[in-house]
Protein backbone atom coordinates (compact mmCIF):
# COMPACT_ATOMS: atom_id res chain seq x y z
CA UNK A 1 0.00 0.00 0.00
CA UNK A 2 1.16 3.38 -0.89
CA UNK A 3 1.91 6.39 1.51
CA UNK A 4 2.40 9.56 1.07
CA UNK A 5 6.11 11.04 1.94
CA UNK A 6 6.35 12.02 5.75
CA UNK A 7 7.43 15.85 6.01
CA UNK A 8 10.83 16.55 8.04
CA UNK A 9 10.10 16.93 11.58
CA UNK A 10 10.25 20.92 12.69
CA UNK A 11 12.81 22.00 15.35
CA UNK A 12 11.51 23.07 18.44
CA UNK A 13 12.39 25.29 21.18
CA UNK A 14 14.71 23.62 23.58
CA UNK A 15 12.84 25.24 26.66
CA UNK A 16 8.93 24.82 25.74
CA UNK A 17 9.14 22.63 22.96
CA UNK A 18 7.10 25.33 20.62
CA UNK A 19 8.22 24.73 16.90
CA UNK A 20 10.72 27.20 15.09
CA UNK A 21 11.78 28.28 12.34
CA UNK A 22 14.94 28.01 10.19
CA UNK A 23 16.94 30.96 11.05
CA UNK A 24 15.19 31.78 14.24
CA UNK A 25 17.63 32.88 16.90
CA UNK A 26 14.91 33.51 19.88
CA UNK A 27 11.83 31.70 20.80
CA UNK A 28 8.68 33.36 19.61
CA UNK A 29 6.75 31.92 22.37
CA UNK A 30 9.15 32.17 25.45
CA UNK A 31 11.91 34.18 24.37
CA UNK A 32 14.81 31.66 25.06
CA UNK A 33 18.22 32.02 23.64
CA UNK A 34 18.16 29.80 21.15
CA UNK A 35 22.40 30.51 20.33
CA UNK A 36 23.18 29.07 23.83
CA UNK A 37 24.12 25.46 23.54
CA UNK A 38 22.36 23.43 26.03
CA UNK A 39 23.77 21.43 28.52
CA UNK A 40 23.97 17.54 27.82
CA UNK A 41 20.73 15.59 29.60
CA UNK A 42 21.95 13.04 31.74
CA UNK A 43 21.69 10.45 29.51
CA UNK A 44 21.34 6.47 30.06
CA UNK A 45 21.57 4.69 27.09
CA UNK A 46 20.32 1.08 26.63
CA UNK A 47 23.87 0.10 24.54
CA UNK A 48 26.50 1.48 23.75
CA UNK A 49 27.16 3.00 20.93
CA UNK A 50 30.50 5.16 20.62
CA UNK A 51 32.59 2.33 21.87
CA UNK A 52 33.19 3.19 25.36
CA UNK A 53 31.82 1.28 28.23
CA UNK A 54 28.68 2.18 29.85
CA UNK A 55 29.43 3.96 33.18
CA UNK A 56 28.33 2.15 36.57
CA UNK A 57 25.20 3.19 38.26
CA UNK A 58 26.42 5.78 41.24
CA UNK A 59 23.68 4.00 43.52
CA UNK A 60 25.31 0.35 43.32
CA UNK A 61 28.98 0.83 43.38
CA UNK A 62 29.52 -2.13 40.55
CA UNK A 63 31.72 -2.52 37.37
CA UNK A 64 29.72 -2.74 34.18
CA UNK A 65 30.71 -4.91 31.60
CA UNK A 66 31.58 -3.85 28.09
CA UNK A 67 29.96 -5.95 25.71
CA UNK A 68 32.63 -6.06 23.45
CA UNK A 69 34.89 -8.20 26.35
CA UNK A 70 32.20 -11.03 25.87
CA UNK A 71 32.48 -10.81 22.27
CA UNK A 72 36.34 -11.50 22.64
CA UNK A 73 35.96 -13.85 24.85
CA UNK A 74 33.85 -16.63 23.13
CA UNK A 75 35.81 -15.67 19.68
CA UNK A 76 39.14 -16.12 21.24
CA UNK A 77 40.74 -19.77 21.04
CA UNK A 78 40.94 -21.98 24.15
CA UNK A 79 43.54 -21.39 26.62
CA UNK A 80 43.66 -17.72 25.33
CA UNK A 81 44.75 -14.90 28.09
CA UNK A 82 41.60 -12.68 28.67
CA UNK A 83 41.03 -9.05 28.87
CA UNK A 84 41.03 -8.18 32.66
CA UNK A 85 37.75 -7.90 34.97
CA UNK A 86 36.20 -10.99 31.80
CA UNK A 87 35.81 -14.84 32.64
CA UNK A 88 37.64 -16.76 30.58
CA UNK A 89 34.80 -18.67 28.80
CA UNK A 90 31.66 -19.80 29.07
CA UNK A 91 31.56 -21.95 31.40
CA UNK A 92 34.03 -19.69 33.31
CA UNK A 93 32.85 -18.80 36.98
CA UNK A 94 31.71 -15.42 37.19
CA UNK A 95 29.84 -15.45 33.97
CA UNK A 96 25.85 -14.88 34.10
CA UNK A 97 23.06 -13.57 32.39
CA UNK A 98 22.90 -9.83 33.68
CA UNK A 99 26.66 -8.11 34.80
CA UNK A 100 26.79 -8.22 38.35
CA UNK A 101 26.16 -4.83 40.38
CA UNK A 102 24.16 -3.37 37.16
CA UNK A 103 20.92 -3.89 35.03
CA UNK A 104 22.51 -4.27 31.93
CA UNK A 105 22.41 -7.97 30.23
CA UNK A 106 26.22 -8.88 29.27
CA UNK A 107 24.32 -10.75 26.28
CA UNK A 108 21.99 -7.92 24.38
CA UNK A 109 23.43 -4.86 26.36
CA UNK A 110 19.79 -4.20 27.38
CA UNK A 111 18.66 -2.02 30.91
CA UNK A 112 16.57 -3.33 32.89
CA UNK A 113 16.66 -1.65 36.14
CA UNK A 114 13.87 1.16 34.74
CA UNK A 115 11.91 2.06 37.69
CA UNK A 116 8.25 0.13 37.01
CA UNK A 117 5.65 2.56 35.42
CA UNK A 118 2.55 2.93 37.82
CA UNK A 119 -0.82 1.03 36.47
CA UNK A 120 -2.91 3.94 36.29
CA UNK A 121 -1.94 7.50 35.54
CA UNK A 122 -3.76 10.28 37.70
CA UNK A 123 -6.31 12.37 35.46
CA UNK A 124 -6.55 15.91 35.83
CA UNK A 125 -9.49 17.45 37.70
CA UNK A 126 -12.31 18.76 35.53
CA UNK A 127 -12.47 22.66 34.92
CA UNK A 128 -15.14 23.77 37.46
CA UNK A 129 -16.12 26.49 34.95
CA UNK A 130 -16.64 24.29 32.23
CA UNK A 131 -19.11 21.80 34.11
CA UNK A 132 -20.82 25.47 35.27
CA UNK A 133 -21.03 26.53 31.54
CA UNK A 134 -22.48 22.84 30.66
CA UNK A 135 -25.66 22.92 33.28
CA UNK A 136 -26.61 26.50 32.09
CA UNK A 137 -27.21 24.79 28.75
CA UNK A 138 -28.77 21.82 30.45
CA UNK A 139 -31.03 23.87 32.00
CA UNK A 140 -32.08 26.61 29.74
CA UNK A 141 -32.58 23.52 26.46
CA UNK A 142 -36.27 22.93 26.29
CA UNK A 143 -37.74 19.11 25.69
CA UNK A 144 -40.12 18.28 23.52
CA UNK A 145 -43.72 17.80 24.90
CA UNK A 146 -44.56 15.13 22.63
CA UNK A 147 -41.54 12.81 22.75
CA UNK A 148 -40.08 14.05 26.19
CA UNK A 149 -36.91 13.43 24.57
CA UNK A 150 -35.82 15.41 22.26
CA UNK A 151 -34.32 18.94 22.15
CA UNK A 152 -36.51 22.28 21.42
CA UNK A 153 -34.21 23.95 18.09
CA UNK A 154 -34.80 27.77 17.80
CA UNK A 155 -37.41 27.42 14.68
CA UNK A 156 -39.65 25.71 17.64
CA UNK A 157 -39.28 22.23 16.31
CA UNK A 158 -38.10 18.98 18.08
CA UNK A 159 -35.17 17.34 17.09
CA UNK A 160 -35.94 13.44 17.78
CA UNK A 161 -39.23 13.55 15.92
CA UNK A 162 -39.96 16.80 14.44
CA UNK A 163 -43.29 18.08 16.56
CA UNK A 164 -44.13 21.75 16.15
CA UNK A 165 -43.91 23.04 19.38
CA UNK A 166 -46.38 25.24 21.30
CA UNK A 167 -46.00 28.95 21.27
CA UNK A 168 -46.16 31.47 24.21
CA UNK A 169 -49.36 32.59 22.81
CA UNK A 170 -50.81 29.38 21.98
CA UNK A 171 -52.18 29.41 25.61
CA UNK A 172 -52.41 32.46 27.89
CA UNK A 173 -53.84 32.94 31.03
CA UNK A 174 -53.94 36.30 33.38
CA UNK A 175 -55.47 36.78 36.65
CA UNK A 176 -54.79 40.62 37.93
CA UNK A 177 -56.64 41.14 41.40
CA UNK A 178 -60.94 40.59 41.20
CA UNK A 179 -60.42 40.08 36.94
CA UNK A 180 -58.83 37.27 34.85
CA UNK A 181 -58.54 36.24 31.22
CA UNK A 182 -57.33 33.55 29.20
CA UNK A 183 -57.04 32.82 25.46
CA UNK A 184 -56.48 29.64 23.60
CA UNK A 185 -54.97 28.53 20.17
CA UNK A 186 -57.86 26.36 19.95
CA UNK A 187 -58.19 23.49 17.86
CA UNK A 188 -57.75 24.31 14.06
CA UNK A 189 -55.88 27.27 13.67
CA UNK A 190 -51.63 27.58 13.37
CA UNK A 191 -51.53 30.72 15.85
CA UNK A 192 -53.39 32.40 18.32
CA UNK A 193 -54.10 36.14 16.51
CA UNK A 194 -55.82 36.83 19.81
CA UNK A 195 -54.74 38.92 22.68
CA UNK A 196 -55.80 40.51 25.64
CA UNK A 197 -55.11 43.25 28.12
CA UNK A 198 -56.11 43.52 32.10
CA UNK A 199 -55.56 46.11 34.56
CA UNK A 200 -56.50 47.99 38.29
CA UNK A 201 -56.67 51.28 38.57
CA UNK A 202 -58.43 53.90 41.27
CA UNK A 203 -60.15 56.50 40.53
CA UNK A 204 -59.54 60.24 41.50
CA UNK A 205 -62.19 59.66 44.89
CA UNK A 206 -59.69 56.44 45.35
CA UNK A 207 -62.49 53.86 44.07
CA UNK A 208 -61.72 50.91 42.30
CA UNK A 209 -61.45 50.82 38.99
CA UNK A 210 -61.19 46.94 36.57
CA UNK A 211 -60.40 47.56 32.56
CA UNK A 212 -60.26 44.91 30.39
CA UNK A 213 -59.58 44.59 26.75
CA UNK A 214 -59.95 41.67 24.12
CA UNK A 215 -58.76 41.93 20.30
CA UNK A 216 -58.89 39.54 17.65
CA UNK A 217 -56.75 39.52 14.72
CA UNK A 218 -58.27 39.58 11.05
CA UNK A 219 -56.83 36.55 9.78
CA UNK A 220 -56.89 37.68 6.06
CA UNK A 221 -55.23 40.81 6.83
CA UNK A 222 -51.25 40.67 7.45
CA UNK A 223 -49.32 40.25 10.78
CA UNK A 224 -53.37 39.64 12.60
CA UNK A 225 -51.25 38.43 15.64
CA UNK A 226 -49.26 41.55 15.76
CA UNK A 227 -52.37 43.78 15.02
CA UNK A 228 -54.23 42.52 18.52
CA UNK A 229 -51.07 42.79 20.53
CA UNK A 230 -50.65 46.06 19.81
CA UNK A 231 -54.29 47.04 20.10
CA UNK A 232 -54.57 45.42 23.06
CA UNK A 233 -51.35 47.11 24.81
CA UNK A 234 -52.36 50.75 23.49
CA UNK A 235 -55.68 50.65 24.70
CA UNK A 236 -55.43 49.23 28.00
CA UNK A 237 -52.26 51.48 28.54
CA UNK A 238 -54.90 54.60 27.88
CA UNK A 239 -57.46 53.46 30.20
CA UNK A 240 -55.57 52.99 33.42
CA UNK A 241 -53.25 56.56 32.49
CA UNK A 242 -56.72 58.43 31.79
CA UNK A 243 -58.77 56.59 34.64
CA UNK A 244 -56.66 58.59 37.48
CA UNK A 245 -56.83 62.00 36.17
CA UNK A 246 -60.30 62.10 36.44
CA UNK A 247 -61.45 61.16 32.68
CA UNK A 248 -64.99 59.72 32.58
CA UNK A 249 -64.84 56.39 31.92
CA UNK A 250 -66.84 56.51 28.54
CA UNK A 251 -64.55 59.17 27.23
CA UNK A 252 -61.68 57.42 28.28
CA UNK A 253 -62.60 54.29 26.58
CA UNK A 254 -63.11 56.45 23.35
CA UNK A 255 -59.29 57.62 23.59
CA UNK A 256 -58.32 54.18 24.25
CA UNK A 257 -59.94 53.14 20.94
CA UNK A 258 -58.20 55.88 19.26
CA UNK A 259 -54.92 55.35 20.44
CA UNK A 260 -55.33 51.45 19.63
CA UNK A 261 -56.03 52.48 15.89
CA UNK A 262 -53.43 54.11 15.47
CA UNK A 263 -51.13 51.60 17.81
CA UNK A 264 -52.69 49.06 14.32
CA UNK A 265 -52.13 51.39 11.57
CA UNK A 266 -48.13 52.01 12.35
CA UNK A 267 -48.12 48.59 11.99
CA UNK A 268 -48.50 49.02 8.07
CA UNK A 269 -45.68 51.48 7.63
CA UNK A 270 -43.00 48.88 9.27
CA UNK A 271 -40.42 46.73 7.21
CA UNK A 272 -41.76 43.04 8.66
CA UNK A 273 -45.33 44.60 7.39
CA UNK A 274 -43.57 44.73 3.80
CA UNK A 275 -41.94 41.06 3.72
CA UNK A 276 -45.12 39.75 4.63
CA UNK A 277 -47.88 41.64 2.67
CA UNK A 278 -48.79 39.43 -0.22
CA UNK A 279 -51.64 41.36 -3.21
CA UNK A 280 -54.44 39.63 -1.40
CA UNK A 281 -53.81 40.92 1.69
CA UNK A 282 -55.26 43.79 3.60
CA UNK A 283 -52.99 45.82 6.19
CA UNK A 284 -52.87 44.51 9.74
CA UNK A 285 -56.37 44.50 10.96
CA UNK A 286 -58.10 43.46 14.33
CA UNK A 287 -61.22 43.83 16.26
CA UNK A 288 -61.77 45.27 19.32
CA UNK A 289 -63.93 44.82 22.67
CA UNK A 290 -63.26 46.64 26.38
CA UNK A 291 -64.87 46.94 29.76
CA UNK A 292 -64.57 49.55 32.33
CA UNK A 293 -66.06 48.48 35.69
CA UNK A 294 -66.09 50.78 38.90
CA UNK A 295 -67.84 50.59 41.71
CA UNK A 296 -71.34 51.87 40.56
CA UNK A 297 -70.31 52.19 36.70
CA UNK A 298 -70.12 49.73 33.70
CA UNK A 299 -68.76 50.85 30.09
CA UNK A 300 -67.92 49.20 27.33
CA UNK A 301 -66.48 50.07 24.10
CA UNK A 302 -65.83 47.89 20.45
CA UNK A 303 -65.14 47.85 17.14
CA UNK A 304 -65.82 44.91 14.97
CA UNK A 305 -67.54 41.63 16.04
CA UNK A 306 -65.88 41.03 19.71
CA UNK A 307 -68.81 41.07 22.33
CA UNK A 308 -70.19 42.11 26.18
CA UNK A 309 -72.34 40.10 28.01
CA UNK A 310 -73.86 40.71 31.31
CA UNK A 311 -74.72 37.69 33.42
CA UNK A 312 -76.23 38.53 36.47
CA UNK A 313 -74.97 37.11 39.83
CA UNK A 314 -78.95 35.69 40.41
CA UNK A 315 -79.60 33.96 37.50
CA UNK A 316 -83.37 34.77 38.51
CA UNK A 317 -82.78 38.25 36.38
CA UNK A 318 -82.07 38.12 32.35
CA UNK A 319 -78.77 38.14 31.01
CA UNK A 320 -77.72 40.30 28.14
CA UNK A 321 -75.47 41.60 25.49
CA UNK A 322 -73.99 44.67 25.64
CA UNK A 323 -72.62 45.62 21.84
CA UNK A 324 -73.55 45.13 18.41
CA UNK A 325 -71.75 43.81 15.90
CA UNK A 326 -70.08 45.76 13.05
CA UNK A 327 -70.78 42.73 10.82
CA UNK A 328 -72.76 41.82 7.30
CA UNK A 329 -75.25 39.76 9.74
CA UNK A 330 -75.92 42.60 11.67
CA UNK A 331 -76.51 44.74 9.34
CA UNK A 332 -79.08 42.46 7.55
CA UNK A 333 -80.73 42.38 10.90
CA UNK A 334 -80.69 46.18 11.37
CA UNK A 335 -82.20 46.35 8.07
CA UNK A 336 -84.78 44.08 8.42
CA UNK A 337 -84.15 42.23 5.65
CA UNK A 338 -83.27 39.06 7.89
CA UNK A 339 -84.33 37.75 11.57
CA UNK A 340 -80.93 36.66 13.26
CA UNK A 341 -81.15 33.51 12.74
CA UNK A 342 -81.28 33.81 8.88
CA UNK A 343 -78.48 36.21 9.10
CA UNK A 344 -75.91 33.93 11.35
CA UNK A 345 -76.54 30.98 9.17
CA UNK A 346 -75.56 32.61 6.23
CA UNK A 347 -71.95 32.52 5.51
CA UNK A 348 -71.51 35.97 5.20
CA UNK A 349 -72.63 36.55 8.51
CA UNK A 350 -68.86 37.28 10.30
CA UNK A 351 -67.55 39.61 7.23
CA UNK A 352 -66.83 42.52 9.52
CA UNK A 353 -67.84 46.07 8.49
CA UNK A 354 -65.38 47.62 11.13
CA UNK A 355 -62.03 47.08 12.25
CA UNK A 356 -59.29 48.47 13.62
CA UNK A 357 -56.07 48.78 10.87
CA UNK A 358 -55.03 51.20 8.00
CA UNK A 359 -57.40 50.69 5.53
CA UNK A 360 -60.51 50.39 7.35
CA UNK A 361 -63.61 52.41 5.91
CA UNK A 362 -63.60 54.97 8.88
CA UNK A 363 -63.05 54.69 12.15
CA UNK A 364 -66.36 54.75 14.39
CA UNK A 365 -65.73 53.71 18.17
CA UNK A 366 -68.81 52.43 19.88
CA UNK A 367 -69.31 53.10 23.35
CA UNK A 368 -72.35 52.33 25.65
CA UNK A 369 -72.43 53.06 30.02
CA UNK A 370 -74.48 51.22 32.04
CA UNK A 371 -75.73 51.11 35.55
CA UNK A 372 -76.50 47.63 36.61
CA UNK A 373 -78.85 47.31 39.91
CA UNK A 374 -77.27 44.16 41.39
CA UNK A 375 -73.80 42.25 41.61
CA UNK A 376 -73.15 40.22 38.61
CA UNK A 377 -70.15 39.82 35.98
CA UNK A 378 -68.95 40.93 32.54
CA UNK A 379 -68.15 38.65 29.87
CA UNK A 380 -65.95 40.21 27.17
CA UNK A 381 -64.90 37.64 24.81
CA UNK A 382 -64.18 37.05 20.93
CA UNK A 383 -65.96 35.09 18.25
CA UNK A 384 -64.36 31.98 19.08
CA UNK A 385 -65.79 31.87 22.66
CA UNK A 386 -69.82 33.29 21.39
CA UNK A 387 -70.10 31.21 18.24
CA UNK A 388 -70.76 28.36 21.03
CA UNK A 389 -72.91 30.59 23.12
CA UNK A 390 -74.29 33.41 21.05
CA UNK A 391 -77.33 34.09 23.04
CA UNK A 392 -77.09 35.96 25.97
CA UNK A 393 -79.04 32.86 27.85
CA UNK A 394 -76.86 30.32 26.32
CA UNK A 395 -74.03 32.36 28.02
CA UNK A 396 -75.32 32.72 30.82
CA UNK A 397 -76.34 28.89 30.95
CA UNK A 398 -72.05 28.70 30.60
CA UNK A 399 -70.75 30.90 33.43
CA UNK A 400 -70.59 29.35 36.25
CA UNK A 401 -72.68 30.57 39.42
CA UNK A 402 -69.49 31.86 41.62
CA UNK A 403 -67.58 33.68 39.02
CA UNK A 404 -67.37 36.86 40.95
CA UNK A 405 -65.69 35.06 43.40
CA UNK A 406 -63.51 32.50 41.22
CA UNK A 407 -63.23 34.97 37.65
CA UNK A 408 -59.84 32.82 36.70
CA UNK A 409 -61.55 29.47 37.13
CA UNK A 410 -64.26 30.77 35.23
CA UNK A 411 -62.50 32.28 32.63
CA UNK A 412 -61.23 28.68 32.00
CA UNK A 413 -64.73 27.20 32.27
CA UNK A 414 -65.55 29.17 29.14
CA UNK A 415 -62.62 28.84 27.34
CA UNK A 416 -63.17 24.88 27.71
CA UNK A 417 -66.77 25.00 26.65
CA UNK A 418 -65.65 26.24 22.83
CA UNK A 419 -62.91 23.39 22.50
CA UNK A 420 -65.55 21.15 23.52
CA UNK A 421 -67.72 22.38 20.98
CA UNK A 422 -64.82 22.19 18.10
CA UNK A 423 -62.45 24.96 18.46
CA UNK A 424 -62.36 25.94 15.11
CA UNK A 425 -60.97 29.75 15.97
CA UNK A 426 -58.67 31.18 18.57
CA UNK A 427 -60.87 31.30 21.87
CA UNK A 428 -60.27 34.69 24.54
CA UNK A 429 -62.41 35.81 27.25
CA UNK A 430 -62.29 37.99 30.52
CA UNK A 431 -64.24 37.95 32.93
CA UNK A 432 -64.50 41.03 35.13
CA UNK A 433 -66.79 41.31 38.41
CA UNK A 434 -69.50 43.87 38.84
CA UNK A 435 -69.42 46.32 41.31
CA UNK A 436 -65.98 46.45 41.21
CA UNK A 437 -64.21 45.03 44.79
CA UNK A 438 -62.27 47.44 46.89
CA UNK A 439 -58.84 47.54 46.76
CA UNK A 440 -57.27 44.32 48.43
CA UNK A 441 -60.15 42.44 48.13
CA UNK A 442 -58.79 39.96 45.06
CA UNK A 443 -60.79 36.68 43.97
CA UNK A 444 -60.60 33.99 46.72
Amino acid sequence: MSQMPRQAALPTCPSCAEPLDAGDRFCGACGYDLSVVPASPDDHPTLTMNGSALPAPAETGGAVRDVRDDRRAREAPPGAPTAPGVSGGPGAAGVSGVAAGSGVSDVSGVRFDRLAEPDEYALQAPDPRVAAEAAVVAESAKVCVACRAGRVDDDGYCENCGHAQPRERDHMELESGPIAAVSDRGLRHHRNEDAFGLGCTALPDGSPALVAIVCDGVSSATRPDDASLAASKAASETLLAALPQGTHPQQAMHEAIVAASHAVNALAEEPATAREHAPHQNAPACTLVGSVVTAGLLVVGWVGDSRAYWVPADRSSPPARLTEDDSWAAQMVAAGLMNEAEAYADERAHAITGWLGADAYELEPHTASFKPDRPGVVVVCTDGLWNYAEAAEEMAGVVPPDASARPLHSARVLVGHALDGGGHDNVTVAVVPFPAPAQGAGSA
